[in-house]
């Protein structure tokens, strides 16, 4: 279930990133149309499954590898939480910003919460102002995640990023059920 949630959130991510990097690169075409058209209703299943990841890892919290005492483990556990929250806080904003500028919510078309065509400037402002930028910033967290994961593959060979993949051998690194 952990992978499961780790690797479609990322498939996620990747369609998000690479829609409003190509809309930067490209501006406003039909192809664009239909990326960005998604990207509302892609953000909303990204925040269902953001939640279920939480309360997955709550869930078997006491099943989790231990994380270790040094400068490194208390490293990796403050850019966990840091990719947690902004998982949860970017799409929450994006939905707060839908409903204070008055757009509604449609996912894939299908109205859920309908137009009312009013500015609410208290959840409107706030989400205006970071959405995007919180946006980057958890870029920023995801490419410093892979390449911690290639560290732990290829540098450190623990076999961090192979139980994350599940068969991972095909990466080059050690097959981590030989180093017991």
């Amino acid at each position: 279930m952990t992978r499961l949630l780790h690797w479609a959130m990322a498939l996620i991510l990747v369609w998000q990133f690479a829609g409003m990097g190509l809309r930067l690169i490209l501006g406003r075409t039909p192809l664009m149309a239909f990326w960005v058209g998604t990207h509302q209703s892609i953000g909303a299943i990204l925040l269902v499954l953001i939640l279920l990841r939480l309360l997955w890892a709550w869930s078997n919290r006491d099943r989790r590898p231990a994380q270790e005492r040094t400068w490194a483990g208390k490293a990796a556990f403050a850019g966990h939480c840091a990719l947690y929250g902004l998982l949860l806080v970017v799409p929450a904003l994006a939905f707060l910003r839908a409903l204070g500028n008055g757009r509604g919510f449609a996912f894939f078309g299908h109205p859920v919460v309908a137009r009312s065509g009013v500015r609410i400037e208290w959840m409107a402002a706030p989400a205006d102002l970071l959405h995007s930028k919180l946006a980057w910033l958890l870029l920023a967290l995801i490419l410093g995640h892979v390449a911690m994961a290639l560290v732990h593959h290829f540098v450190w060979r623990d076999g961090v990023l192979s139980r994350m993949i599940g068969r991972a051998r095909r990466l080059g690194g050690p097959d981590p059920r030989l180093a017991r």
